[in-house]
């Protein structure tokens, strides 16, 4: 009678020779083979400090070493810290939102080209492409259709 030691309590057990020849029997009880397959950790969310459960796989593949509890928390993270300098777009710091004073100034959310009204196309667009200028006169508003074609096949606004 093969008697086997239990791979995570140590306790002795019967196991059929046919089980051991298959590489089976290496576990006392189903409680004990469910142990064997937690290999992970519980770390702390970098942003609510809840704690979740990582695989060894997420806890090898982390690039920052922070780790989260959700999306939501991940992207809360990503924002804060990629942002400003580190942001790859980032073109030099004037943060001055566009599409803000043309709002204010009360010029209709329509495109200047082709006459579209949906504003969640809509952005505002520098007639001499000069980002620093900011002039309600320089501002105009485009659809992403009509941006592209000005900046990239010089087309004219009326």
């Amino acid at each position: 009678m093969p008697q086997v030691k239990c791979k995570i309590c140590n306790k002795e057990f019967y196991a059929k020779p046919s089980h051991l020849k298959r590489g089976w029997g290496k576990y006392c009880s189903q409680k004990c083979q469910y142990k064997s397959l937690l290999r992970g950790k519980f770390v702390n969310c970098a942003v609510c400090d809840k704690k979740t459960w990582k695989a060894p796989r997420a806890l090898k593949n982390s690039k920052s070493g922070k780790f989260f509890c959700s999306k939501s928390c991940q992207t809360i993270w990503r924002n804060k810290y990629f942002s400003g300098e580190k942001h790859s777009n980032w073109k030099g710091g004037d943060n001055i939102e566009y599409r803000k004073l043309l709002i204010e100034s009360n010029i209709k959310s329509i495109c200047k080209i082709c006459g579209t009204r949906d504003k969640r196309v809509l952005i505002a667009h520098h007639r001499d492409k000069n980002h620093k200028n900011n002039k309600v006169e320089n501002l105009v508003w485009l659809c992403l259709n009509c941006h592209h074609l000005v900046h990239n096949y010089n087309k004219s606004i009326k």
